[in-house]
């Protein structure tokens, strides 16, 4: 049964529901009054509606529910830690340490009825860390002959002036500014407390475009890659730069990620990602309208579809949604079973309960009555949220479940919004971009980082690699 909205044990919903009766009621009650009254108590009956969003039944964050309790994971009958078998993560003895300390035996400790004689070392291994700056002083030698002429030795190409920062300095404040998302000024402080090393928000600035015109070659050949993809992600999110509202757009698989942002939030933007206009793969989203406009197969994210489904049976009392969530919720545990595809019988099965369900669905939310239109009203007439989300369940069938009988096919755009998730971090931390120019860097580099990472080159290594004038070897890309 659904859960009665309750504040301080009064239930709302009922007492509502009580005063529209009596207004019915009342005979002497003036039309005008009337509509007032009815009107406010439809802005309080939407107030308490959202009250009852939550992280289970919206696209709100878990962080903004209230009184959020963690939720604990469905026992599986083993006990807490690591299981027999299990290969954990541990130090392992070094063949060839940094330094060797020798303990010798004191000969005052040996006992006197015996001759003792040294047959080997129990070895044991401290690791930690040399937290320092590291000073290379480059001297060119200067010759003269005797009419005074001077040659002096070239210095390496990457020796520009008398005092510079090395590649190792570039790498961390860029790895900590883009991977660890760390604000320019506690990036000074680190560098400052650590290192010794005097290092200006200026600097960093220009370490971060240094690293971002190195990445113009990776920018084509990760849209190219992703053009060329069996299956992408895409989602969009509200971020803030210079105090004014942008979008934070994503096209992403689990080895790519390219992140762009852009004024707008649709079409426009999506042709200026110049990604998925020419994509004609599988494309996961969460129905965006603008993406119904590329010509590829659209993939509808599930997970929408179950927070919503939990929303109308919550608040609007819709049985029929209850138990699409839970009929959802059982092909995608069949399909996991079946290695990521159901066989055509158990597919076609499924789908004739999911249509005769859909179909009950029409007789307990029925289209908006037709008779309510005024008169010259065009276009479709309002429809409830429950009612709008039945429609997209009956129009965009095999969008919702191309998952059964697709392998590559997920369940959810879960990909997409973890691709996008770092972004908020960073959003929370800083609280903005400060210029569109330090956000476009940032996108390319995270794009960058993101991409190693899921093919198991670390941030750290990847940096290091492009200072070398390289590549990663999952790229391909032979360097001049």
């Amino acid at each position: 049964m659904k859960v009665p909205l309750k504040i301080e044990s009064i239930n709302v919903e009922e007492s509502i529901a009580n005063v529209r009766q009596l207004l019915k009621e009342e005979k002497n009650l003036s039309p005008t009054l009337s509509v007032a009254l009815d009107l406010l108590l439809t802005l309080i009956t939407l107030l308490l509606n959202r009250l009852g969003l939550n992280s289970q039944n919206s696209s709100t964050p878990p962080a903004s529910d209230p009184n959020r309790k963690k939720q604990t994971k469905s026992g599986n009958g083993k006990k807490a830690g690591g299981q027999k078998g299990h290969t954990g993560k541990h130090l392992e003895l070094e063949d060839d340490p940094d330094q060797i300390e020798e303990i010798k035996i004191d000969p005052e400790t040996l006992p006197a009825d015996g001759q003792f004689e040294i047959v080997g070392y129990e070895r044991r291994q401290v690791f930690d860390i040399d937290i320092s700056r590291f000073v290379t002083e480059y001297r060119a030698e200067i010759m003269q002959d005797e009419n005074g002429r001077r040659i002096v030795a070239p210095f390496p190409s990457q020796v520009k002036v008398k005092a510079q920062y090395g590649a190792e300095v570039k790498i961390h404040s860029v790895y900590m500014s883009n991977y660890q998302l760390l604000p320019y000024q506690r990036i000074e402080e680190h560098f400052a407390d650590q290192f010794h090393i005097p290092l200006s928000a200026g600097s960093i600035y220009n370490f971060n475009k240094e690293v971002d015109e190195m990445l113009v070659p990776f920018e084509a050949w990760v849209k190219q890659a992703l053009v060329n993809a069996p299956l992408l992600h895409a989602d969009e999110t509200g971020i803030n730069i210079g105090g004014k509202r942008r979008w934070l757009h994503v096209a992403s698989n689990t080895t790519l990620t390219w992140l762009m942002y852009h004024h707008k939030r649709g079409g426009e933007a999506i042709e200026a990602m110049d990604i998925l206009p020419n994509f004609s793969g599988n494309l996961v989203h969460d129905h965006w309208k603008p993406y119904y406009k590329l010509s590829c197969q659209h993939v509808l994210c599930n997970a929408h579809h179950l927070r919503e489904l939990e929303r109308s049976w919550e608040q609007d009392n819709q049985q029929w949604a209850k138990i699409m969530k839970n009929l959802l919720l059982e092909i995608n545990t069949a399909v996991d079973a079946a290695d990521g595809q159901l066989n055509t019988p158990e597919a076609e099965g499924f789908r004739q309960r999911y249509k005769a369900l859909l179909k009950e669905a029409e007789i307990e939310c029925p289209p908006p009555d037709e008779s309510l239109r005024k008169k010259g009203q065009k276009g479709r007439l309002k429809r409830s949220k429950a009612r709008n989300l039945l429609e997209r369940l009956i129009n965009y069938e095999d969008d919702v479940l191309r998952f059964m009988e697709n392998r590559d096919v997920p369940f959810t755009n879960n990909q997409g919004e973890r691709d996008l998730r770092m972004m908020k971090v960073q959003q929370k931390i800083s609280g903005c971009f400060r210029s569109e120019k330090g956000a476009e860097m940032f996108c390319r580099i995270r794009s960058y980082l993101s991409t190693c990472k899921k093919n198991a080159v670390s941030s750290s290594e990847a940096l290091r690699i492009l200072f070398q004038g390289s590549w990663p070897e999952f790229m391909g890309i032979t360097s001049e």
